[in-house]
């Protein structure tokens, strides 16, 4: 006779992973952190820096996308350099949600100027 798989408090069979089930999910999760939480923490920062370096605004914008591409760069560091998935998600989270409430704040107290 064969045990039953373990079950949820619904009563349905849990799933159960490998460990390289969950290796490679892990990297799956380290490789979507990177592409668009490395890509959205960059464009934060590069609209941000355009809002707020004391420059021209062509070349506060051009600052802004240059910096962008070393920005992305340190994020996939980041993310590959973090000790879990979860630290490196929360790692690119944190610095997005400050940068993403600065420049929504810094958009709607220019536009109630205006």
């Amino acid at each position: 006779m064969t045990a039953d798989p373990p079950r949820t408090s619904s009563g349905t069979p849990r799933l159960r992973l490998s460990d390289a089930a969950r290796h490679r999910w892990a990297v799956a999760s380290r490789a979507a952190a990177a592409i668009g939480g490395g890509y959205v923490l960059a464009a934060l920062c590069s609209t941000a820096l355009a809002l707020w370096l004391p420059l021209a605004r062509a070349e506060a914008v051009i600052a802004g996308a240059m910096a962008s591409f070393a920005v992305y760069a340190g994020a996939v560091m980041w993310v590959f350099a973090a000790r879990t998935a979860g630290r490196a998600w929360a790692g690119l989270a944190w610095p997005a949600a400050v940068l993403g409430a600065a420049v929504w704040l810094t958009l709607r107290s220019r536009g109630a100027a205006a």
